[in-house]
């Protein structure tokens, strides 16, 4: 028996409890097909406001294709670098700190009103690789700092979906309950229906 296939959605999945998963998950398995939610430059700067990375206007103009290429890139990077730190090998992170030199930021104090005060990062932000800078280092932060044995995958075979169990119980599964949750439990009851 086939599932039914749903429509591809829109945008990518914001589910993974954590801003560099949900970078990861900007690639899924829809109905067990592989889907690359950026296809154009527009796109990751849809995502790149959607996750509040960046204000709408906020997004500098570059060179057409360029941005795209640089954040399939270091989408790369990171999941290869997450593979590896999740098996628990030595992983080379040269690509990463390759974006991580390209940062020029410095602190800028906002007062804003009486009592309000703000640290607010300035950024340099000339090439999409000093542009997308902000989310190498919370990739490098993640690597560094991540309990690892809270960052899985969801347990449906068909899904590539990554997420940070940050339940009380730590015993999360699934990508989402709405995705791959209650189609386990749809495929569960149909087995005990089936069974004589």
């Amino acid at each position: 028996m086939n599932a039914t296939p749903t429509a591809t959605p829109l945008e990518p999945y914001v589910l993974a409890d954590d801003p560099v998963l949900d970078l990861l998950n900007t690639q899924a398995n829809v109905d067990a097909v592989p889907v690359d939610f950026w296809q154009h430059d527009a796109d990751v700067t849809r995502w790149l406001v959607r996750l509040g990375w960046f204000r709408e206007g906020e997004i500098p103009e570059f060179e057409a294709g360029a941005l795209l290429a640089a954040a399939r890139h270091l989408r790369e990077v990171i999941r290869g670098l997450l593979e590896q730190r999740k098996a628990g090998q030595l992983g080379d992170p040269a690509a990463l700190n390759a974006f991580l030199r390209k940062a020029v930021s410095y602190p800028q104090l906002l007062w804003t009103a009486p009592g309000e005060l703000n640290l607010h990062r300035q950024r340099k932000q000339q090439t999409p690789e000093q542009f997308l800078a902000p989310l190498a280092e919370a990739a490098a932060d993640l690597l560094v700092n991540a309990d690892f044995e809270l960052i899985r995958t969801c347990e449906h075979p068909e899904c590539v979906l990554w997420f940070y169990d940050r339940t009380k119980a730590h015993k999360r599964r699934w990508c989402s309950m709405a995705l791959c949750g209650n189609r386990h439990k749809v495929a569960e009851f149909r087995k005990r229906k089936l069974k004589p």
